[in-house]
């Protein structure tokens, strides 16, 4: 398989794996909140794609695809979420706070823009230790409102820090859109005015986000610095409720729980019809019948694992 092929493979894995769990939430079989991240494969796949043995991510609640992405396995993840001791945790952490250090994925937080501050802390460890890794820690759009955020980018900067600050924006914070609930943050004059190298990801391509990133954590490893990558997703799962209340329908965007719309029969997991979707691009990338061939492969091995 070429470079694409085997990137295809790994988003399908997080894709399908996020289905099957969204399954069994639809059907009551977990007992705690869980944030899918349909829509976020392709940053999920390319982040992991880049980091050796010493760099640290650190995450937020929203974390399944980047645990599926660099486990790469899906029953220790389930497992987890029925709090189970053959869980990836033990059963000790379930999801918002899901980590697995082995894979350098060591912190994940519920308080939003928690894990910003943490980060700073892992960053300096690795500076006082000469470690050859970076720190990697994610955010959401609304995490930007957290004093956390503008607290730890100026000790990034401030301490020659090495790492990648990256924000997912998908433009919600539970139930409202940017436009609805604050003025409009500019990140990259943000970024600038504390001297951060600033950057944008936007399309979907996990090459082209491999390629990026590993770019930009070359750039920061070698200049002690922090980079800014602001990474434009969607949160897949929306659905329309109707009501008396809402007779013609109200947008309900997903942010946690099942997703309702979502079914695990599709085929090739594809959510919508449009390149907000990793799959859509994927399929214009490797056309219909190469995506369905990968993903009815992806889907049978993850059927095998479950058993």
């Amino acid at each position: 398989m070429n470079q694409l092929e085997i990137l295809t493979e790994k988003i399908l894995r997080i894709r399908i794996g996020q289905m099957m769990v969204n399954e069994r939430y639809k059907n009551g079989e977990f007992k705690i909140p869980i944030h899918l991240a349909f829509g976020h494969e392709s940053i999920a796949i390319a982040i992991s794609e880049i980091m050796d043995e010493n760099d640290k991510l650190l995450l937020t609640h929203r974390n399944i695809a980047y645990n599926l992405a660099r486990l790469g396995k899906l029953r220790p993840i389930i497992d987890e979420y029925f709090l189970k001791s053959s869980g990836l945790d033990n059963g000790k952490s379930g999801s918002m706070n899901l980590i697995n250090p082995k894979l350098g994925l060591i912190y994940t937080s519920s308080i939003l823009g928690n894990n910003f501050s943490v980060a700073v802390g892992v960053a300096m460890s690795q500076k006082i230790n000469q470690s050859n890794g970076i720190t990697i820690v994610l955010g959401g759009d609304g995490s930007l409102e957290e004093g956390s955020f503008h607290e730890s980018i100026l000790m990034f900067k401030s301490l020659n820090l090495s790492g990648l600050l990256i924000i997912e924006n998908n433009e919600w914070s539970m139930a409202t859109k940017i436009s609805e609930r604050r003025s409009e943050i500019d990140l990259e004059k943000f970024a600038s005015s504390y001297g951060v190298k600033y950057v944008k990801l936007f399309g979907n391509n996990p090459q082209t986000y491999v390629k990026e990133l590993k770019k930009l954590k070359e750039i920061s490893h070698q200049n002690q610095e922090l980079i800014c990558v602001e990474v434009i997703v969607s949160t897949l799962g929306d659905w329309t409720m109707t009501n008396e209340q809402n007779p013609n329908g109200k947008f309900i965007n997903y942010h946690a729980g099942p997703a309702p719309t979502v079914d695990v029969k599709t085929c090739p997991a594809l959510i919508r019809d449009d390149n907000s979707d990793p799959i859509f691009l994927l399929i214009e990338l490797l056309g219909l019948l190469k995506l369905n061939e990968i993903s009815d492969r992806v889907r049978s091995e993850l059927l095998e694992e479950m058993k």
